[in-house]
């Protein structure tokens, strides 16, 4: 019988089904995913376009890279352990909302780096993740240049057609009118320089105020 099991651990070592971990090799992929993780949090803390920022996501992205990198370099040290993780993550269940569809892609690049890292892919696990940011940070770039904002005009409606030439200039699209006893309250979203379409909004004689907010939707115009 121990002979049977010499064999089995010998012919599993040499497929590389189990992995001895030294201390050096630890570090070593601790340190890849926390650079990556770091690349990570950086990018998404100084690129984030919702309205909210949220501190804890980042945090987030930072743990997730870390405890994947963890995750998969104990599996590969071990076979049956690896079984037993499988079974075990199986019955985990997560239901928090997401409410931007780009932090879901943060965090699959999270567990990719981690992913990386765990295995030993360390130039891998930095390559993709500086290439990926990257790539990000040039599409937002030119994405910049085509502002979306929510522009609220309160106005008398004697100042209708003259705001409506104006409106003509930018690409714009009605989202809301509300009107009562010669005043009527509109919300545009609008695509254009923010101050200078707010600037000949307010100089026009009628409208009583306007006020032009960020707009984060995922409308097409």
């Amino acid at each position: 019988m121990n002979s049977i099991k010499n064999i089995l651990r010998e012919n599993i070592s040499q497929m590389g089904l189990i992995e001895n971990l030294s201390l050096p090799y630890i570090f070593m992929v601790f340190g890849t995913a926390l650079l990556c993780a770091a690349i990570l949090y950086v990018v998404y803390k100084y690129f984030y376009r919702g309205a909210v920022y949220s501190e804890n996501y980042g945090l987030l992205l930072v743990i997730t890279t870390l405890t994947v990198a963890f995750v998969i370099m104990t599996i590969s040290s071990n076979l049956v352990l690896s079984l037993g993780m499988v079974g075990a993550l199986s019955i985990v269940r997560f239901r928090a909302a997401v409410k931007d569809p780009l932090d879901v892609g943060f965090l699959f690049l999270g567990i990719g780096a981690g992913l990386a890292a765990g295995a030993g892919l360390f130039v891998l696990a930095i390559v993709q993740t500086t290439v990926i940011c990257m790539t990000f940070m040039v599409f937002l770039f030119l994405s910049r240049k085509r502002k979306v904002y929510l522009l609220v005009i309160h106005y008398d409606d004697s100042a209708e057609e003259e705001l409506l030439r104006i409106l003509k200039t930018t690409r714009s699209k009605v989202k809301s009118v509300a009107k009562r006893d010669g005043q009527t309250e509109a919300t545009y979203a609008v695509t254009a320089k923010g101050q200078e379409i707010l600037n000949s909004i307010t100089a026009v004689k009628g409208v009583e105020y306007a006020t032009m907010v960020a707009y984060t939707g995922d409308g097409q115009y």
